[in-house]
């Protein structure tokens, strides 16, 4: 860990900017915690993809992003969300439909998106938005902007025909976009074993002519490090790789699924107590002499008294109301003044 520490990416930053890293971390896993909670209480309809586990996934790469960098995500996407600076109180809202949710109530907990801090969601197709996190990289090159875009996506998506075209033009098209699988070792309860031919995962980028990696996931400091030398090529060189981060969830893969009936809670259990990837990172914190229990604790504390007032703001919001089920589905219907389609119309029943 020590030596991870004076690696390029990780060498500047500051002891403030490593309890930042640590407290999103810690606030991840608090609003989950709660999430799951209000989910318990029949708030939240539909599913619920829990990020507990992961934390340093999101909060490792997401620290890297620039100006011109860009992200997208399958729908286990709250971790994402508030490590780009999303609050937990439109993140909460959200879930639970309400009108001051971060997609007015409309998308749930598969589907966040925060455009002016170029985040693109949050999608519930699995796959589907690696294509799309190609497109955004096109979009960057075509520009000239120095910029990528980290298109993230589950072990059990890799085997989608859409990954591996996106692949090809990726590679074909020399695009600054970084694949990045968190793999965290069962799609939904199927075991990666069971699932997909051939490993490491990241080594299909071969077959593209692909530069590809893989780093340990429960280390902050690794996933820094490896995302910043993927980030480095497609700024540089304009592009792409496939990096395969191993993590693990806690939960199952929604909070309706079991957590344990595919895997033995020894598992679990040993994935807590050893290789949690906040418990780590705490260590290595207290270790460099950046934190003590009394920080530890007003973090957590501070982190909890968040998500619960994140539950109580989104429980006291409003759900849209009835005629909003018609906005924010074409561009042309909410800017009428603008519409340039003279005949036909967008709905049927419309009267236009």
């Amino acid at each position: 860990m020590a030596a991870l520490a004076k690696a390029p990416a990780n060498a500047m930053l500051t002891a403030a900017d490593k309890v930042r890293l640590y407290r999103e971390m810690v606030r991840i896993r608090r609003f989950e915690e709660r999430c799951k909670q209000v989910y318990d209480k029949g708030k939240i309809a539909g599913f619920l993809h829990l990020y507990i586990g992961q934390e340093a996934v999101a909060v490792g790469t997401v620290s890297l992003l620039g100006k011109n960098d860009h992200i997208i995500t399958a729908y286990r996407d709250h971790g994402h969300a508030l490590a780009v600076g999303m609050s937990m109180n439109e993140c909460m809202a959200e879930l639970l439909g309400k009108v001051t949710g971060c997609s007015k109530g409309k998308g749930g907990s598969m589907h966040y998106f925060a455009p002016d801090k170029k985040y693109w969601g949050g999608h519930g197709i699995v796959g589907g938005q690696v294509p799309l996190g190609t497109g955004i990289a096109y979009a960057l090159k075509y520009q000239g902007l120095k910029g990528c875009c980290l298109t993230f996506m589950g072990d059990g998506a890799v085997n989608q025909g859409a990954v591996h075209e996106a692949y090809n033009l990726a590679a074909l098209w020399n695009l600054p976009v970084v694949f990045i699988i968190e793999n965290n070792q069962y799609s939904m309860g199927t075991s990666q074993a069971r699932s997909s031919a051939g490993e490491p995962l990241a080594k299909r980028a071969e077959g593209y002519d692909m530069a590809w990696a893989q780093c340990n996931g429960n280390i902050l400091y690794e996933v820094r490090q490896a995302t910043a030398a993927a980030m480095k090529r497609a700024h540089e060189e304009s592009k792409p790789t496939l990096l395969e981060i191993f993590t693990y969830r806690y939960r199952g893969h929604s909070v309706s699924d079991p957590d344990d009936t595919y895997r033995s809670k020894e598992e679990i259990r040993e994935y807590r107590e050893s290789r949690d990837p906040i418990m780590l990172f705490q260590k290595c914190l207290q270790a460099e002499k950046v934190l003590d229990e009394a920080a530890i604790m007003k973090i957590d504390e501070e982190a909890m008294a968040e998500a619960e007032a994140s539950a109580v703001f989104a429980d006291a919001s409003p759900f849209p109301p009835p005629e909003a089920i018609m906005q924010d589905i074409y561009w042309e219907e909410d800017n009428r003044s603008e519409k340039s389609k003279s005949q036909g119309r967008m709905f049927f029943g419309d009267k236009e």
